[in-house]
């Protein structure tokens, strides 16, 4: 019982991006151990699941040190050009799917072989799990992803849903719609034109990156997967629905769905009818990920 309360060892783990290193944590099991990427979800999320914009929940450190207690070590990691791997390129705006889908391949060979086992798992959370169906699409080297949170729709409807799920943003949602729908065409929109609520969802200079992700079909990918697929979806969630799971689910017959209840975006037990409670689990580090969620994955990865 005391070995299986102390932390698994952690360090420093790098692997070559475009223009300096890709920088991320090593959670070690143990020898033998399954190993799994933690891709991190939209935006300026760092390693741990932490951002700027006020989310300090910590949930993909919490998460590593989960599933470490459960035998499976990990690496989460910085997306380029952002934090730990700010080095990798000038502007990290000036990506696309694909390239995050690269380096998380980059990744997931470099973490097999340190772990010393022939593949490992994928988890993506949030849009994370858009990049891990991506990176999935090819067999080498990746055991199989789990879509953690993630939307099986395209990120044009959610954005809608998301939107009109709260009652405040009623005067957003037309010019909102003008904006989605040239991005959707792909064009860009002028953004001092659009609400200041509106301007960091349509900030210019990320325009190319959205117009890109507005074009993914999570459900398709999920379909043209090349590895098994486990879809996690935390019934709670304020930003991703069930609904989500579903459609990923049903793009993949062979997909494992597990829903787990009272659990929120950031995988923490929550309300789904309080959504100011649930939304103070977001800044919460010392609240743990859910026992259901750490369990599913364990046994998808391990069975």
């Amino acid at each position: 019982m005391i070995g299986l309360m102390m932390l698994a060892a952690t360090s420093a783990m790098t692997v070559p991006g475009p223009n300096g290193p890709l920088q991320g944590t090593f959670v070690d099991a143990g020898k033998g151990s399954p190993v799994a990427v933690i891709v991190p979800g939209s935006g300026p999320t760092d390693r741990d699941g932490n951002n700027p914009m006020g989310v300090t929940a910590a949930s993909y450190r919490l998460l590593a040190e989960a599933l470490a207690t459960e035998g499976i070590s990990s690496v989460r990691i910085d997306k380029r050009g952002m934090f730990g791997s700010k080095a990798a390129i000038a502007d990290p705006n000036k990506v696309t799917i694909a390239d995050y889908a690269a380096d998380t391949r980059a990744w997931a060979k470099a973490a097999a072989d340190k772990a010393g086992t022939k593949c490992a798992w994928l988890i993506g959370h949030s849009e994370g799990g858009l990049i891990a169906l991506t990176a999935g699409q090819q067999r080498d080297g990746i055991c199989g992803v789990v879509a953690l949170a993630a939307p099986g729709r395209k990120l044009g409807t959610v954005i809608r849903e998301q939107l009109k799920a709260n009652p405040a943003n009623a005067p957003l949602l037309e010019p909102a719609e003008k904006a989605l729908v040239a991005l959707e065409a792909g064009r860009t929109v002028d953004a001092s034109t659009l609400p200041a609520p509106l301007a960091p969802l349509f900030n210019a200079s990320v325009q190319p990156f959205v117009i890109d992700l507005l074009a993914k079909d999570p459900a398709a990918l999920a379909g043209s997967l090349a590895v098994p697929l486990l879809v996690v979806q935390p019934e709670a969630d304020l930003q991703v629905s069930v609904t989500d799971a579903k459609a990923l689910a049903a793009g993949q017959p062979k997909a494992k769905l597990v829903i787990v209840p009272g659990v929120n975006h950031v995988l923490k037990a929550a309300s789904a009818t309080d959504r100011g409670a649930n939304m103070a689990t977001y800044a919460d580090p010392s609240l743990p990920v859910a026992a259901a969620v750490v369990d599913a994955i364990a046994d998808f990865v391990k069975r």
